[in-house]
């Protein structure tokens, strides 16, 4: 079974291990004539790779990326591009001592016993470094939405580390860009900055939140019931390393709603229908409104951490483990771009989707 691969027009399969000699993507269905050179993508990787700062894992990776197919003169051909990123700071020995025992909360314990291998080695294709070729190829999605819908535009930025949330009514997104933690509120910065700096000494870890917007999105994009575009959202984001909560709009929020305040009234002026909330997140029934398309996911901790815990090995006899090496205290920081990546992916595969079957949308307004 291939389980390698997301996206049904879009199609992208990843490949590589943390430790091995290199990891990438390959693009299958992306239009052709679209415009794209190694830089482009470069920007994207460059906001995800490792070692930027004192909140990250230090391990120490370029992330240049490679294009060895699908181009020609400088433009895609429409047929299948392979991206290649080398890994050229890896440290196995890091791991060697806890070859035979399974990290709490980590995917070592699953993977054995599903495939009875074990790559020690940062834990092979279940490292968050697998998340550097989904970065990549989504840097090619959005250059081929720059060609084909010009007017979407995402944006991804941490909402929430362990207990602290932001202020909302403080949300700058020009901030974004200026702290080591992509948030919007530049008080929260501070606060995490704080907060962080006390659990990586200790050698701990904590989670976050991460808010994914897509804004521009024509209405009519994904169908009931099994091609829902919130469905595949909620699928691309879950598919993230230590994702383990999704919602759209309101999410789990609109279970204290009522039928009343949760429902987004509707108007119509400038030519089409205009919401007075989007409690909906921008999808109803699995298609979008318009509206901007809303997504909030939850990463849990770095399961290795510098705290003892209590372990078995793969013989089965009870152990303890400490985790050296370089980890990020807070893997949400680097989910950020990731989660921009896979959006931007989901969205591409949608509109080529609704070209192919319904071309322009059939149900006018006014």
């Amino acid at each position: 079974m291939a389980t390698n691969s997301f996206g049904r027009l879009f199609t992208v399969t990843t490949w590589g291990e943390s430790h091995g000699p290199a990891l990438g993507a390959t693009i299958d269905g992306c239009p052709p004539n679209v415009e794209l050179n190694a830089s482009d993508l470069q920007y994207w990787l460059d906001r995800r790779k490792p070692g930027q700062n004192k909140y990250t894992t230090q391990r120490r990776e370029a992330d240049e990326v490679k294009i060895l197919s699908g181009m020609f003169e400088g433009n895609t051909t429409g047929h299948p591009i392979q991206l290649m990123i080398e890994n050229t700071d890896q440290r196995s020995k890091d791991y060697s001592e806890i070859m035979d025992k399974f990290r709490p909360g980590h995917a070592d314990i699953t993977y054995w016993q599903k495939y009875g291998i074990r790559d020690y080695r940062g834990g092979g294709r279940s490292s968050a470094r697998e998340t550097a070729a989904r970065v990549a190829a989504g840097g090619v999605a959005r250059k081929a939405l720059e060609s084909l819908a010009p007017d979407i535009k995402i944006c991804a930025y941490m909402v929430q580390m362990g207990p602290h949330k932001i202020n909302r009514t403080k949300i700058d997104l020009n901030e974004i860009e200026k702290n080591p933690f992509w948030t919007p509120d530049a008080d929260a910065a501070i606060l995490w900055a704080e907060y962080l700096d006390k659990l990586r000494k200790s050698g701990n870890s904590v989670g976050a939140v991460i808010e994914v917007i897509a804004s521009g999105v024509p209405a009519g994009l994904g169908a009931p019931i099994y091609g829902k575009i919130d469905t595949d959202i909620a699928t691309a984001m879950m598919s993230i390393n230590a994702v383990k909560g999704v919602e759209i709009g309101a999410g789990f929020e609109s279970a204290e709603f009522t039928g009343e305040s949760n429902a987004d009234e509707i108007g119509f002026s400038e030519g089409k229908p205009q919401y007075n909330s989007n409690h909906a997140g921008g999808v109803l029934g699995g298609i979008s409104t318009g509206q901007d398309i809303v997504c909030r996911f939850a990463v849990k901790p770095t399961s290795s951490i510098l705290k003892e815990r209590d372990t078995i090995t793969k013989s089965g006899n009870q152990t303890s483990i400490i985790t050296k090496g370089r980890h990020d205290p807070c893997v949400g920081i680097r989910a950020v771009p990731v989660g921009e990546a896979m959006m931007a992916c989901v969205i591409l595969d949608h509109l080529m989707l609704h070209r192919g079957q319904i071309g322009e949308n059939q149900g006018e307004i006014g």
